[in-house]
């Protein structure tokens, strides 16, 4: 990925260091060079406020500075900035620092005395890297709330759904993976007599009375393989003799990592010649 040269040239840059000739010679440097937004500190405790306050696309440290150096400048952006990319080129003197500096964090090192093109060229380099990184973060970002935002639409469907679901029910059910109701709304237990879980089959779920068990147990074999089943037709005789008929449906549910969350589903009560002669799977 390319950048173009306004890019470069107008990323932000900070300078750390205590000696005036330094700072006022790489000042010079990069602003003949085109650099449009060059700023300096000679007091190294500033330096992590600066940043966060501003975001540097580079900060050129020098490590030997009085009252703190370069080392313990780069312990406190590291622990005190939200910044996953530390974009700190060190200055330094000292061979022993370079390696050093890389392992606190550093991203390079520039050697003094200065190589005016070396350090041109290693500022140009950095800034390449450190753009294209602040690009794929908020790629990543904008990636990350498009996510949030579908979830959010999705839920919202879902809900919708649920809704014009209930309204075309006589009742509506939710249960989670062992089995245990969490939901139920509408009139389940004045319209079948006993409450959905005695229904199914599930612990505690109370006396069933005049139910077909060859249809109950049909129906509590798909729940059990997670099937999703339609209009599943059956009946029961209520305590007066008479006969009443019913059609329920229910899917399985299950969430982003495709495990097993439950079930849901409808339930209706039906004339007898609305009654289907064979359940659909």
């Amino acid at each position: 990925m390319n950048f173009s040269t306004a890019d470069i040239l107008g990323a932000s840059i900070l300078i750390v260091d205590d000696q005036d000739a330094n700072v006022l010679l790489l000042e010079r440097l990069l602003r003949e060079a085109g650099y449009t937004n060059v700023t300096s500190t000679k007091t190294p405790q500033d330096v992590a406020t600066l940043h966060r306050q501003n975001r540097h696309d580079v900060i050129l440290l020098d490590i030997q500075m009085p009252g703190m150096d370069g080392f313990e400048v780069m312990e406190i952006l590291k622990a005190e900035v939200q910044d996953s990319y530390l974009p700190v080129i060190v200055l330094t003197a000292q061979p022993a620092h370079k390696l050093r500096a890389l392992q606190a964090g550093a991203k390079d090192f520039i050697s003094k005395p200065f190589d005016l093109l070396e350090v041109k060229t290693r500022i140009h380099n950095m800034l390449e890297v450190r753009l294209l990184h602040k690009k794929l973060a908020a790629h990543n970002e904008a990636l990350e709330q498009a996510v949030q935002e579908r979830t959010a639409e999705l839920r919202q469907s879902e809900e919708r759904f649920r809704r014009l679901t209930e309204l075309a029910s006589d009742w509506y059910w939710e249960q989670n993976e062992s089995g245990s109701f969490t939901e139920v709304s509408g009139p389940v237990f004045e319209t079948l007599g006993i409450g959905m879980s005695a229904f199914l089959g599930q612990p505690n779920g109370g006396e069933v009375v005049g139910w077909n068990d060859a249809e109950r147990a049909q129906l509590q074999a798909k729940i059990a393989a997670r099937q999703p089943f339609l209009d599943f037709a059956f009946s029961r005789v209520d305590a007066s003799g008479s006969r009443q008929h019913y059609r329920v449906s229910g899917e399985p549910m299950f969430d982003e990592a495709c495990r097993f969350t439950g079930y849901r589903g409808i339930g209706v009560e039906v004339g007898p010649g609305d009654h289907p002669q064979e359940p659909r799977a």
